[in-house]
């Protein structure tokens, strides 16, 4: 006997209300593209607050499971064994196949939880309760029903056939992809920002990138190592669009003109100004970065609000109270942490102050930046119109 079927539980998006199709239908979607690079073929089904995925004689049941545990809006993942006939005495002799088949012990405790969705079924959910579990303690003497605190539950949902499971595999949560607007992430080579853009995805958001690269004092590795954390990421996003920009003329124009003590916070005002632009063409709500309060001195609370002044889309920091080492976990968890501490730096490790300015006020950076008046538009300019954009996906030749 084995595992033909998964019934897929969801959480928050069963109290949508009028809206709850919408969300659905986003986390059918979501499932039918993460189950596109797993061998075998998959069918999803939506029925009743529930999903069903019905499955090839020979799928990869791992890769399955590793698929759709990266899908968000699933809470719970049900290997569910399927059987065709309903009746009361069929079903008694088909629950202790189960039990002998697919449960870990004939020995402890167990409760059957049954659930009724096919109405014209002759017992409710209580009788068929006792019917089940009478039948297992008669078949398996080692067994005891507890109620309350079992060793092992036995799901029975009888529909138009009887779906049978007894392991609940938990899923990522949140909400599906696509059900609240896109962001514009900026996407380092750091160990935070891929955990942003992850942690934003987990609440529906679409994600597009942008990274600021600076040949020749960051390497073509350096690129590539981004490049590499995208595609980590796409296993949760889903595909999206990475825009690299060419930022050596610009950080080279502010080295110069501006007081060194300010470089990294009007490195990071242009480079929210630049991907501020991408993220308007790109019809993207909001830009998303991994910025933690306190962790860096362009992340004190008086930096951050120099950073802010020159957007006018919200700024999204998912991690603004994270310790590092809840980042670091995180990171280790979705995959991205063994590629973020490869030794190629990007851009925003290269000119930084010896002695940077932790309390900036807004007023004097925007007079320091005023050095630059007669430069930085057509660099800008230039940065823009020259970014290459990529098309990131876990399986490039699977979009």
């Amino acid at each position: 006997m084995k595992a033909s079927h998964f019934l897929i539980k969801y959480g928050e998006i069963a109290v949508k209300g009028k809206n709850r199709n919408v969300f659905e239908d986003a986390l059918g979607k979501q499932m039918r593209r993460a189950l596109r690079r797993v061998e075998g073929s998959f069918s999803v089904e939506k029925r009743q607050g529930r999903f069903f995925i019905h499955c090839s004689d020979d799928f990869d049941y791992d890769g399955a499971v590793a698929a759709l545990s990266k899908v968000y809006g699933i809470v719970g993942i049900c290997p569910v064994y399927v059987f065709e006939e309903c009746g009361i005495e069929s079903l008694r002799k088909d629950v202790c196949a189960f039990v002998r088949e697919s449960c870990e012990h004939e020995s402890g405790t167990f409760k059957v939880k049954a659930r009724r969705s096919n109405k014209k079924y002759p017992l409710d959910s209580m009788e068929i309760n006792r019917e089940l579990g009478e039948a297992i303690l008669e078949t398996f003497p080692g067994l005891q029903v507890d109620v309350h605190e079992p060793d092992q539950m036995i799901y029975v949902e009888v529909r138009e056939k009887i779906y049978m499971y007894s392991t609940i595999l938990p899923g990522a949560g949140g909400m599906p992809l696509g059900t609240a607007g896109k962001a514009m992430l900026l996407l380092s080579g750091g160990i935070d920002s891929p955990v942003a853009g992850v942690r934003m995805a987990k609440r529906g958001v679409t994600l597009e990138a942008v990274y600021f690269h600076a040949p020749p004092y960051t390497s073509e590795r350096a690129k590539e190592k981004v490049i590499d954390l995208a595609r980590i990421m796409s296993e949760y996003t889903g595909p999206f669009r990475l825009h690299v920009v060419n930022f050596t003329d610009i950080q080279m124009a502010i080295y110069e003109k501006c007081p060194h003590d300010e470089l990294t916070i009007i490195m990071r005002r242009y480079m929210m100004r630049i991907a501020e632009e991408f993220a308007l063409s790109g019809d993207c709500l909001g830009l998303v970065t991994g910025e933690s309060i306190g962790q860096v001195a362009s992340q004190t609370m008086q930096s951050l609000r120099a950073t802010n002044d020159v957007c006018s889309l919200p700024v999204y920091r998912p991690l603004i109270a994270f310790d590092k080492q809840e980042i670091i976990d995180e990171a280790e968890r979705i995959g991205t942490f063994e590629t973020s501490i490869l030794p190629y730096e990007d851009c925003c490790t290269i000119f930084v102050a010896k002695h940077p300015l932790t309390k900036p006020e807004v007023q004097a950076i925007v007079n320091s930046e005023k050095a630059l008046d007669d430069i930085i538009d057509p660099m800008v300019r230039k940065a823009v119109d020259t970014a290459e954009t990529l098309r990131i996906s876990p399986d490039p030749n699977n979009l």
